[in-house]
């Protein structure tokens, strides 16, 4: 395993929300990137997205560089074998376990034997994951929060075979990155989602009950526990069909107090899908 003084390259899986907010993060500590994703336009759209970010930020005056330089620093492609340039890999492709197994499969075969290899998921395995591989003990997870340069925290989940040299890595690669860490096993969920989702689905559930309107459930919990955003507000936030893809994978691991909210699955169905399509529990127009 690398030491944390020999990194320079960091390579991103997945050009989408997380993967070009964790792109951004990495660039902005200095970081060279490389960011993969499958299609070109993936890749140009999460560019796009970094820079519009950067651009944000520069204006309240949160960089202590240009933006531009910090762009420059992030090279996209869609060629997975560019990644063997990475000094340690960041997957954050969608969230469904073959496909990621799949993924950390082809990493494994194209990135040197001693660089960790990290992935973002929020729900599966870490462990289940690794075993998609040969060097399980340099497979962890770095769960990252959305919006990724805006939250500070990173949640350092440790598979069954994780090495504790690698999990000590992952907490000072955080920090490099100016986040915070805490540490989870590799149980369903971990500690944020395993919490957050029954919370988000139990909103959703007295909104459809009639306890409250939408926007008193909302208010009453950030007035009432001092949340920064009500459960429907947050769903929206981070996407209705990531709530209902996580509740569901809680729900088969873990049972019934994790059935997913029947109006998230029919607004799903509908394709509000909050704040990423303009509509999902409330309305919303052009930022």
């Amino acid at each position: 395993m690398r030491e944390l003084s020999d990194i320079d390259v960091i390579g991103v899986v997945g050009a989408g929300t997380m993967g070009n907010g964790i792109a951004q993060v990495a660039a902005t500590a200095g970081y060279g990137v490389v960011m993969r994703d499958i299609d070109d336009e993936y890749v140009e759209r999460g560019l796009d997205s970094v820079a519009d970010s950067l651009d944000r930020l520069a204006s309240k005056g949160a960089l202590d560089e240009a933006p531009e330089a910090i762009r420059d620093r992030i090279a996209g492609t869609t060629d997975l074998d560019d990644l063997a340039a990475a000094d340690v890999v960041v997957e954050a492709a969608v969230e469904d376990m073959d496909v990621k197994r799949d993924v950390f499969a082809d990493l494994d075969e194209v990135t040197d034997d001693d660089v960790v290899l990290a992935t973002n998921t929020s729900t599966l395995s870490v462990t289940t994951i690794a075993s998609a591989t040969d060097r399980a003990s340099d497979v962890i997870g770095l769960h990252f929060m959305n919006p990724v340069p805006i939250m500070d925290g990173v949640e350092v989940v440790v598979g069954e075979r994780t090495a504790d040299a690698v999990v000590e890595f992952a907490h000072a690669f955080a920090a490099d990155l100016g986040k915070e860490t805490w540490e989870s096993d590799d149980k369903p969920g971990f500690v944020t989602n395993r919490i957050l989702m029954p919370w988000i689905n139990e909103g959703v559930r007295a909104f459809d009950e009639g306890v409250a309107d939408k926007a008193d459930i909302d208010r009453g919990m950030k007035l009432g526990t001092n949340v920064p955003m009500g459960p429907l507000e947050l769903a929206d936030h981070i996407g209705l069909d990531v709530v209902l893809d996580a509740s569901e994978t809680l729900h088969a691991e873990l049972g019934d107090r994790y059935k997913p909210a029947y109006l998230v699955k029919r607004k799903v169905e509908a394709g509000d899908l909050g704040k990423k399509t303009g509509r999902g529990f409330y309305e919303y127009g052009d930022e």
